[in-house]
């Protein structure tokens, strides 16, 4: 028996007729259907073996009147009229027929009268296929399982993207500050270091049984945890934001501008070169549909573009340098062993190297997420972007100097048409960027206020504009924001990095050796935040620095 069949069995209730009881004998099937109201013909039983007197049923004993002991089947008029499954009322003629009857061959009972089968036809309901095809029905918003997955090139893509976006520039920078020795020094270690805990932020989160990093500090130190690494992780990606909108207005249009001279001068066309008109054009066009996606491994093509204009960018610096003119070049001040603003380097490449809040989520759009592949994709990840970082680092400190500044492109000269082409690429990535650091936002987002509800397109749309909106505002309202990045690495840069990850792990594991070095490694990321900040301070409230920027 099929299991459709044992479910029919099962479900007795669902017919109108009541089951008969198991005593009595089954009726012929003329007892079924409608018949005069005059007496029914005697139904006796057998005659018993032994010879005796035949048993006669009760019901067929006359009554003392002469009526039927049972006139007809009982049969209730109801003062609603049913309706049938496809919304039609039957009129006073329609008779319930049980049994077999509407399967009679004559189609007619007795005296003529037409039978009417009581259940008509599911003539008002579609097939599967034709439901599914008339629906706008998305397997991804109802199986986890049918939502897009990306390859292990796709997560290095998605991972490396994030790794080397705005911070690469800085790269220079960060050497000249803490010297050619020691600045490779660091930027070495600090590479391992970062590497090791994007990979503990996983282990943790298997360790806790949470699925965000969130989650996982919350689960080790309760409310406070959860509101400590919600505002680093926000901060962090909606400074992103804000700095991706900023660079995209300072460099877009002062390209358009060195290659199309007469742009200016034409009608509507001029908007390409003004700053703020090109912030609201490309952010709105591009960044803005790139972030309302809902899955970061579509993201993947987008990424890899952004990963050929940052090649583009570190090919003009390394080709470029050595014909950049005398006066642009600086001198490789002090000693190319150790530097004073050891602890600004620091901040600068935990700054470009800081994607731990991006994790979980390219953990988890990976086909098959397991902690091994994850770590192949990491180690390519981190490898590759420490050697794009050196190259750029060596080349532009060992060009400019002590001239070197924060935008290592700013050193070269305005005429220069290749630099010009880099500075574009470094703006598009820009545009390619900012949509990662929304998603990272969104999340921080729905697992703080809505932890345990579905996914919700309304809230999707909602978040993502506003948050893409409100870092185009601010953009548009300041383009000066070297000591607020400064701030901002020390402080959530470091946490996410060397703090909040090792802490975790502690917390969640039994002592050994590699409990120590995370005790050893959150000291240090405490050590960098607190000396970092103070300093920051200091240089903040004394005026040193490069000078503020006029926005164009």
């Amino acid at each position: 028996m099929s299991e459709s069949q044992k479910l029919l069995h099962e479900h007795h209730s669902d017919s109108d007729s009541e089951p008969e009881p198991e005593s009595s004998p089954p009726r012929p099937p003329s007892a079924l259907s409608p018949s005069p109201a005059s007496s029914r013909p005697s139904s006796t039983s057998p005659a018993p073996p032994n010879g005796g007197p035949k048993r006669v049923s009760s019901f067929a004993q006359p009554r003392p009147d002469g009526a039927p002991r049972t006139p007809n089947r009982v049969r209730f008029q109801e003062e609603i009229e049913r309706r049938s499954m496809n919304g039609d009322a039957h009129g006073p003629d329609w008779i319930e027929l049980e049994g077999d009857d509407y399967l009679d061959d004559s189609g007619r009972g007795e005296h003529g009268r037409e039978r009417v089968q009581r259940l008509p036809l599911l003539t008002g309901i579609e097939a599967p296929s034709v439901t599914l095809a008339t629906d706008d029905f998305d397997p991804e918003e109802h199986l986890e399982s049918a939502r897009p997955r990306s390859s292990m090139l796709s997560g290095f893509m998605n991972m490396a993207n994030s790794i080397i976006g705005a911070g690469i520039i800085g790269q220079p920078y960060a050497f000249r500050n803490a010297g050619l020795v020691t600045g490779t020094i660091l930027l070495i270690g600090l590479t391992i270091t970062v590497d090791w805990t994007i990979r503990l932020i996983v282990i943790n989160s298997k360790l806790s049984g949470a699925n965000s990093f969130q989650a996982t500090v919350e689960h080790c130190f309760g409310k406070s945890g959860l509101i400590a690494i919600s505002l680093a992780q926000w901060l962090f990606a909606f400074g992103g934001m804000v700095a991706f909108c900023v660079i995209i207005g300072d460099t877009i249009p002062r390209v358009l501008d060195a290659l199309f001279p007469a742009l200016a001068e034409m009608s509507f066309l001029w908007l390409l070169t003004n700053r703020r008109a090109v912030i609201v054009l490309l952010v709105v066009g591009i960044s803005y549909p790139l972030s309302l996606y809902r899955d970061i491994a579509k993201l993947a093509k987008a990424s890899g573009l952004a990963l050929i204009s940052m090649s583009v960018i570190i090919v003009t610096v390394v080709t470029q340098g050595p014909r950049t003119p005398p006066e642009s070049r600086g001198k490789l001040r002090g000693s190319l062993l150790i530097h004073s603003g050891i602890f600004e380097a620091i901040g600068v490449i935990s700054f470009a190297f800081v994607c731990h809040h991006n994790s979980l989520l390219i953990y988890g759009s990976l086909r098959k997420p397991t902690i091994d592949r994850f770590s192949r994709v990491t180690h390519y990840s981190t490898g590759i972007s420490l050697i794009a970082c050196l190259v750029m680092a060596l080349s532009g400190y060992l060009t400019f100097g002590d001239k070197t500044v924060g935008n290592v492109l700013n050193n070269f000269p305005a005429d220069n048409w290749l630099v010009n082409i880099a500075r574009l690429c470094f703006g598009l990535n820009m545009l390619t960027t900012l949509p990662l650091e929304a998603f990272v936002c969104r999340e921080v987002m729905n697992n703080y206020y809505f932890p345990e509800e579905p996914y919700h397109p309304n809230r999707h749309l909602l978040f993502t504009t506003s948050l893409v909106f409100s870092a185009m505002v601010l953009s548009l309202l300041t383009c000066d924001l070297g000591i607020v990045f400064e701030l901002f690495g020390a402080t959530s840069a470091c946490a996410l990095a060397y703090i909040l990850p090792p802490l975790c792990y502690i917390k969640l594991s039994k002592r050994s050796w590699r409990t120590y070095l995370a005790t050893g490694v959150a000291a240090f990321g405490c050590a960098v935040m607190g000396i970092s900040v103070v300093k920051t301070v200091v240089k903040m409230s004394s005026g040193e620095g490069e000078g503020p920027n006029q926005c164009s």
